[in-house]
């Protein structure tokens, strides 16, 4: 027995040292001490902002490097307690083995996930936007059941989430909504949510109970801070208008006289925000959310530019559709990226979305998969 122990612990070794390689940890341990250097320089505070920078990315740095030294630690552990039992061919030893085995492959397990959030901004804060596809209160109707998945799903994750605009459907549901969620890698996470998504069910809102199909569209972008890329908005190709939230006051966002919303001229982005009674705090998120949509647009056009270039052409519009969410005849929620489905979509649309996150995180992917 205490061979199989033996055998798991040297497997999660080899990870352990694949790990240190993928987490390029002592390349990291060497920046830590280059910045660490530049933080005993008497001029340091001077540039605050920079010097904020340079805090943030230390955190970082030493975050991936504490989590490789302690799964070492953890490892050595482990092989204490597999000799020591191996030796007396102790029972107890045996079982605290099985435990300690266990509980590494779930720490090695999470760290290798981790690996698929390196993007630049993965570990960031997210704003979420959602827009009911054509189709009238259908359509608006389904809009708010994703707004309400979200939420959900973001309050499973303890992150902490905040409506910053409210479009109120016409009779029922939302036209289009946007919110912020707070919460470590929010956006690396809600990033596996953009795109179109389809319900299929009886419509509540037809006499006839007739079967009806809903899209609606769902936008990820980083929550992108002043001064952290070189995003330049000028005040000439803003155009301000202040109004009155018409959202659901209470239940969303607070009514108030001082929503603002922000179009920039140059790209025809219109962004707006209503969460706050201060009409200055509206108009510095709005302009955050402004600051990462024309982000995520820069790096849509580098895309397409290197798509065009590798002579690949993607469909883009309500036909490119990642997630059926089907409720009669049948019920089904399958991803069209990846092939994962779940037989129980109240769940689903309840927030329990980590299967399908994690496998497009993870890179699988489906040849076809239509519902």
């Amino acid at each position: 027995m205490f061979r199989e122990e033996v055998a798991k612990m040297e497997g999660l070794a080899e990870r352990i040292t694949k790990l240190r390689g993928s987490l390029d940890v002592d390349r990291k341990r060497e920046e830590i001490q280059e910045l660490e250097e530049k933080m005993l320089a008497p001029n340091f505070w001077d540039d605050a902002d920079g010097a904020q920078k340079i805090l943030k990315a230390r955190t970082a740095l030493e975050k991936d490097v504490s989590e490789y030294e302690r799964l070492s630690r953890e490892l050595e552990e482990v092989r204490a307690v597999v000799e020591l039992g191996s030796e007396a061919q102790d029972e107890e030893l045996l079982a605290e083995a099985n435990a300690l085995n266990a509980a590494l492959e779930g720490g090695v397990a999470q760290a290798e996930f981790r690996k698929m959030l390196s993007g630049t901004h993965d570990a960031s804060s997210a704003f979420v936007s959602i827009n009911a596809g054509a189709g009238g209160t259908e359509s608006q109707d389904w809009a708010e059941m994703l707004l309400r998945m979200y939420l959900r799903y973001c309050e499973k994750k303890r992150w902490k989430t905040e409506i910053t605009d409210f479009q109120a459907g016409d009779e029922a549901g939302v036209k289009g909504v946007t919110f912020a969620v707070t919460g470590e890698f929010a956006y690396g996470y809600l990033k596996a949510e953009a795109g179109i998504h389809r319900l299929v069910r009886i419509s509540p809102f037809d006499s006839n109970a007739r079967r009806h199909t809903s899209f609606a569209s769902v936008f990820v972008f980083p929550v992108i801070e002043e001064g952290e890329i070189d995003i330049k908005i000028a005040d000439s190709d803003l155009r301000v208008d202040t109004y009155r939230s018409s959202g659901a006051g209470g239940q969303h966002v607070n009514t108030t006289d001082s929503a603002i919303r922000i179009t920039h001229i140059p790209t025809g982005i219109v962004v707006a925000c209503q969460s706050e009674r201060s009409q200055h705090m509206n108009k510095a998120t709005a302009l955050k959310v402004l600051r990462s949509k024309l982000y995520e647009m820069e790096l849509r056009e580098r895309e397409s530019k290197a798509s065009e270039i590798a002579g690949e052409k993607k469909e883009i519009g309500w036909g490119s559709q990642i997630r059926s969410y089907v409720l009669h005849p049948y019920k089904m929620v399958k991803d069209l990226r990846t092939g994962v489905e779940s037989g129980n979509p109240d769940a689903v649309l309840d927030g329990d979305l980590e299967d399908f996150v994690i496998a497009f995180l993870m890179g699988v992917r489906r040849e076809t998969a239509d519902i």
